[in-house]
């Protein structure tokens, strides 16, 4: 994409005396599932769902795209429970446009979780056709996966958790994916061309309606703590899904990570990807929000830097529009198939959209920090995060670590050190 010799001029040079840098662990809730399978196993073997399985029924498990901790586990033990209930269950990608809205693209996804034939024990149908299943009261059509369509019944699992674009009772769960997972790429363009201003009243009428219409049987839900294990796996009735999923929304805001600094010049973020957030990093944390509207509260930043995307995203970048500086390296790997047609399928343009893109990382910072305001340089608030979902250890400046040193949920665990570039201009080291 960048084919050009990149020189650019800047005032002041990109020699800069850089502040010195603390690594620092930031505490929060650690509780955590200590057996995927048996919590499984467990909640799978409450009579409320146990009854809803059939003998000799085919069953969908429809599994989603986002970067889920343990999906594979997960998925593995739901499928074994199943069978050993006497059903003949199968996994359908349910993730509307993404894999780049194609059947191979959406198995290629799932594999890269480790979700296969061959691993999860049962076969793997992929589809972009869908069906009809009717239209909501206020003329809305609704469309159903046509595997899922032709089953005896369906099973969805996904984490509930906080949107990355707009705040409502449903955000991302169990509703969403009935509407838009399931929808596949038609279900997906046509909720989304109503707007994320209307979502909080789309998710529920749409996944009301496919709860209604649909042989959904059950839906797994899974909350995550702020280490990204997997804290919470349970199994709720369909008939208890849309008052259930609520109460769990409440419950995953209060489990979000978040950066303690109070305010922040620049923002490094090592890494972005689908599969780390739906906008490739989480507004909840950063406060950059593609649909512009409101409710995402996270510390004040100048600047955000992007240096790379997860092998896992397949060079999906959407959510590189919401950094002010990039990375040639970055640019090189976008997929703009994969990036143009989720991008144009949530109606949202500007996650897409490629910030100013530097040689490399040490030129990035130095653009950075050169176009901040009302700052010197030695007394710079910088952040660096690996990516948001992982903010357990983050580096922080000599600036930023003086805002926070004193408060008991912050561990130092190293510092300071001066933050070095190899000979290329990479940072180098492995955070």
């Amino acid at each position: 994409m960048l084919n050009q010799e990149l020189n650019v001029k800047l005032a002041g040079g990109y020699e800069l005396d850089f502040p010195k840098m603390y690594l620092v662990k930031q505490k929060f809730d650690q509780a955590k599932l200590e057996s995927i399978p048996a919590a499984v196993k467990q909640e799978i073997s409450k009579e409320s769902i146990k009854r809803t399985v059939k003998k000799g029924d085919s069953v969908a498990v429809a599994v989603g795209s986002r970067g889920i901790a343990n999906l594979f586990e997960i998925v593995h033990a739901v499928v074994k429970e199943l069978q050993g209930l006497g059903a003949v269950p199968f996994v359908l990608p349910a993730m509307g446009s993404h894999g780049g809205a194609t059947d191979e693209g959406q198995k290629q996804v799932l594999a890269s979780y480790g979700i296969t034939e061959e691993s999860i024990g049962a076969e793997i149908k992929s589809s972009m056709e869908v069906i009809e299943l009717g239209t909501t009261e206020t003329g809305m059509p609704v469309y159903l996966d046509k595997y899922a369509s032709e089953a005896d019944s369906i099973v969805v699992i996904n984490r509930v958790k906080p949107h990355t674009d707009f705040k409502a009772d449903y955000e991302s769960g169990l509703m969403k994916m009935m509407g838009i997972g399931l929808g596949k790429h038609k279900g997906a363009t046509k909720m989304h061309s109503y707007g994320f201003d209307q979502f909080e009243r789309v998710i529920p009428e749409v996944g009301n309606y496919v709860l209604a219409h649909s042989k959904i049987i059950f839906g797994v839900a899974i909350l995550e703590n702020a280490y990204d294990k997997t804290k919470q796996i349970e199994a709720i009735p369909a008939a208890e899904i849309a008052s259930r999923e609520k109460e769990l929304l409440v419950e995953a805001k209060a489990l979000l990570p978040k950066i303690l600094v109070p305010e922040i010049d620049v923002l490094i973020v090592n890494e972005i990807g689908k599969d780390i957030s739906g906008s490739g990093m989480d507004p909840n944390i950063t406060g950059k929000v593609g649909s512009g509207l409101p409710g995402f509260e996270a510390p004040p930043i100048q600047k955000v830097i992007v240096l790379d995307l997860t092998e896992k995203t397949h060079g999906n970048a959407c959510g590189i529009g919401m950094a002010d500086v990039t990375t040639r390296r970055l640019v090189e790997k976008i997929d703009f198939n994969y990036t143009y047609a989720n991008s144009i399928t949530s109606t949202v343009l500007d996650p897409a959209k490629i910030p100013v893109a530097m040689n490399n990382d040490k030129e990035a910072l130095v653009v950075a920090l050169r176009t901040c305001n009302r700052i010197t340089i030695p007394e710079a608030k910088i952040v660096r995060i690996h990516n948001t979902l992982e903010l357990g250890e983050i580096m922080v400046s000599e600036a930023a670590y003086q805002l926070i040193k004193d408060q008991d949920n912050i561990e130092l665990m190293e510092g300071p050190f001066p933050l070095s570039f190899d000979e290329n201009g990479f940072i180098n080291d492995d955070m």
